[in-house]
């Protein structure tokens, strides 16, 4: 595959994931019933619901931002974990967020080479190819 290809590829499945991560953050933001009575039924008040999805907002801004990327990735990463912990501990599916976890990882090595260079020990050599 082509530098060129393998950069579309990379910010075409950032802009994807950047759209449904925007769209879970504006609905915790603007308090959506459907998601605050989902947050509810799992013990979560709607101020700390509030709280999430600043913090979900700010690490996808990071992530978005090429020179924050890597430190994006790993603070939605954490968050990611954290959606399916809570997910499993009440019994919910958790499909979803492991979709996205995979998605961001995928994302995160064909965007950042140094990533793809620490976490798959491939040859810098090779990376510049």
């Amino acid at each position: 595959m082509s530098q060129k290809a393998i950069k579309i590829t990379g910010w075409a499945l950032t802009i994807i994931l950047g759209l449904f991560l925007a769209m879970s953050a504006l609905m915790k933001i603007m308090q959506n019933d459907t998601a605050v009575a989902q947050a509810s039924s799992f013990g979560i008040d709607a101020a700390v619901y509030r709280f999430i999805g600043i913090l979900e907002i700010t690490s996808l801004i990071l992530f978005l931002i090429p020179r924050t990327g890597v430190l994006g990735t790993l603070l939605l990463a954490a968050y990611l974990g954290g959606a399916i912990v809570t997910h499993l501990q009440h019994h919910e599916p958790v499909i979803m967020a492991v979709i996205f976890q995979a998605v961001l990882w995928i994302t995160a090595v064909i965007r950042f080479p140094e990533l793809k260079q620490r976490l798959l020990l491939v040859n810098s050599k090779t990376i510049k190819q």
